[in-house]
């Protein structure tokens, strides 16, 4: 699978993620997707390189996919067909300019490359705030989520496909897709070892400065002692701040539940993703939990780039998943919208 995170910002955003996001279904052979992300930095793509609001910048991200879809879908069935001598004939009838005009974008269309083989590619989109939810709802096949708790997880899902639902969306849309913070350990014993060794080893001084970014920017925690909670009147209402809304949502939460400032620069190592320590069973019982629950569909697991994960991944973790029937044991399909059973949206 290809994915790449797509910015939605400039004025010609529409056209060449369209080409650029076709170009990959057709190289992967029907294996790409795109993550729609209105940004949480990146002032200097704006023209008065100012960050916009949340609301201003999911505005035209919605403009922004559906200029996106509309050209993908610029093509009509059977607009392209075999000729029989391994070319094709070309119906130009059934290829239609999209005739595209909104507050962000105008754009005549079509799309100047052939049907992609999934038809459009997967889309994903990221963001927790109110106008993220909207946005993900609205158009999201898939959404990468930061749910550090059961609770957060069944209080989101809910959120999103309720308001899914009264978008006229199918049931079970949008999946939910949580990147998963494993300790692996041999014993419950190793994997706690392990956790208490990696909070020993934190630099505090970056630390600080990372958990600030957290909870918005702007916040000197520097002088702050350790062993102390936060001051309540230093942090902000989430509707206050321009970026991370939703991390500032998860860290103001646990801020306000009495956390110290120590266990906090801790906790915002996993940047408000789910984390969780112990054997590659009692990691599968986490797992299966959330799905069980219907809050998980898609899950990414990192650190497969070191040996020892990746051996307790390959040899533990997925063999245990497949024996609970969570993972399947061979590819669905040949497109990556077949493998996660997701139809061609309707236009």
């Amino acid at each position: 699978m290809v994915a790449i995170r797509a910015p939605c910002w400039t004025v010609e955003h529409g056209q060449r993620t369209s080409r650029l996001f076709g170009t990959l279904d057709h190289l992967s052979n029907g294996r790409a997707a795109w993550n729609a992300v209105t940004s949480s930095v990146g002032e200097q793509n704006y023209s008065d390189h100012d960050l916009p609001s949340p609301e201003q910048r999911y505005a035209r991200a919605t403009e922004s996919i559906e200029v996106v879809n509309a050209l993908f879908d610029s093509w009509q069935p059977g607009a392209l067909r075999p000729d029989g001598s391994e070319g094709a004939v070309l119906d130009e009838s059934l290829v239609r300019p999209i005739d595209f005009a909104g507050q962000y974008f105008s754009v005549r269309g079509p799309l100047n490359i052939p049907p992609l083989p999934q038809g459009r590619p997967v889309q994903f989109q990221a963001g927790q705030s109110a106008g993220g939810v909207e946005l993900g709802a609205r158009f999201a096949e898939v959404v990468f989520t930061s749910l550090p708790t059961l609770e957060d997880a069944i209080t989101y899902t809910k959120k999103i496909r309720t308001r899914a639902t009264e978008l006229g969306r199918s049931d079970g849309l949008p999946l939910i897709f949580s990147s998963f913070h494993a300790t692996y350990g041999a014993t419950e014993e190793e994997a706690r070892r392990l956790v208490r060794e990696a909070a020993e080893a934190t630099d505090f001084e970056a630390g600080r400065r990372q958990l600030a970014d957290m909870l918005g920017g702007g916040l000197d925690l520097s002088e702050l002692p350790l062993d102390k909670p936060i001051p309540e009147t230093l942090l902000p209402q989430p509707d206050s701040v321009h970026r991370r809304r939703g991390r500032v949502e998860i860290f103001g939460k646990l801020a306000a539940s009495g956390a110290t400032l120590r266990e906090l620069v801790i906790a915002a190592k996993d940047t408000g993703h789910w984390a969780a320590a112990g054997t590659p069973e009692q990691l599968a019982d986490a797992i299966e939990e959330r799905y069980r629950a219907n809050v998980l569909d898609v899950i990414s697991l990192g650190g497969l780039t070191e040996e020892r994960t990746r051996d307790f991944v390959v040899n533990g973790l997925l063999p245990e998943l497949r024996r609970r029937n969570l993972l399947d044991t061979d590819y669905l399909g040949g497109t990556y919208r077949e493998n996660l059973e997701l139809p061609l949206p309707t236009t």
